[in-house]
């Protein structure tokens, strides 16, 4: 997070390349993820994709739209909250009128298999936009901005070869490369003793969300209380939202949107590449 890039996005070149047989194959599978060089508010009108940014993409993710249309964020995406006191609930089951809000589970199953979004994953956006539409609704986040997030930093929890479990946690800890002023990152010697990502030499982009250490002490923040954990979808999501929604922005403007991603990743090819994936997801819910 911040200055940190995304672990996908330092390695799509070299796996690319790693794995490609032919130029075709290779021309394939850049077709769905979009490139730019320059910021959402002077590059959309400009970029080309390299072949087709709207073909299908050969690593089963979902189509991302043509360049024409991405003209700012995508539409905010309604979630269905749970029920307060769903039928059949014991009292001891029953929410508080203070719970935290959850996303039912019928609009799981329909925008998980609609979107191809790991429904725990899902589950984690989702919620957060509940979270911030009560507290925070003049930022008016929407789920799909953290999606557009969490697939280009992690591929929704799934990079390392792992998954979300039941609990939220990912079951392989994803650790970025250090980030020691090579592979274009900012140099960012060790700030948490290697408490979180395991290096006492340079900090590490960590968890899901790909926070570093620094800006996890921040704005880390546990979704149902207690000790938030970076490697928690459910605590990174809301966390990310928390850091996005910062300084009053409102998400649903040009210039917010993008300042709020140019915070997460100062990189307009990173800014891009959630933009589309946010706006695919969108139309697909």
């Amino acid at each position: 997070m911040g200055e940190s890039g995304s672990v996908t996005g330092r390695k799509r070149r070299g796996q690319v390349v790693a794995t490609c047989i032919t130029l075709a194959v290779c021309l394939m599978i850049t077709t769905g993820v979009v490139f730019v060089a320059n910021r959402i508010s002077t590059a959309v009108g400009n970029w080309e994709p390299p072949v087709s940014a709207s073909s299908e993409p050969s690593d089963g993710t979902v189509r991302t739209p043509a360049h024409d249309e991405l003209d700012g964020p995508p539409d905010n995406s309604r979630v269905t909250a749970q029920e307060d006191d769903p039928e059949g609930a014991s009292a001891d089951e029953q929410h508080t009128p203070d719970a935290v809000p959850r996303p039912s589970d019928p609009w799981l199953d329909e925008v998980s298999e609609a979107t191809d979004v790991p429904r725990r994953a899902l589950f984690g956006y989702a919620a957060a936009q509940l979270v911030l539409a009560e507290d925070l609704p003049a930022c008016q986040l929407s789920w799909t901005t953290l999606a557009g997030i969490g697939y280009v930093e992690s591929r929704h929890g799934t990079y390392a070869g792992g998954e979300i479990a039941e609990d939220g946690t990912t079951t392989v800890d994803i650790i970025g490369i250090p980030l020691d002023g090579s592979n274009d990152t900012q140099a960012l010697p060790d700030t948490d003793g290697g408490e979180l990502d395991g290096d006492t030499e340079w900090d590490r982009a960590i968890g899901p969300m790909q926070f570093i250490p620094t800006t996890w002490a921040r704005w880390g923040e546990s979704l149902e209380g207690g000790t938030p954990d970076p490697h928690n979808i459910d605590d990174a999501a809301l966390s990310a939202a928390r850091y996005l929604c910062a300084d009053e922005r409102d998400l649903t403007t040009v210039e917010d949107w993008e300042s709020a991603v140019l915070a997460y990743n100062r990189s307009g090819t990173y800014v891009t590449d959630v933009l589309a994936y946010a706006h695919a997801y969108a139309d697909l819910s």
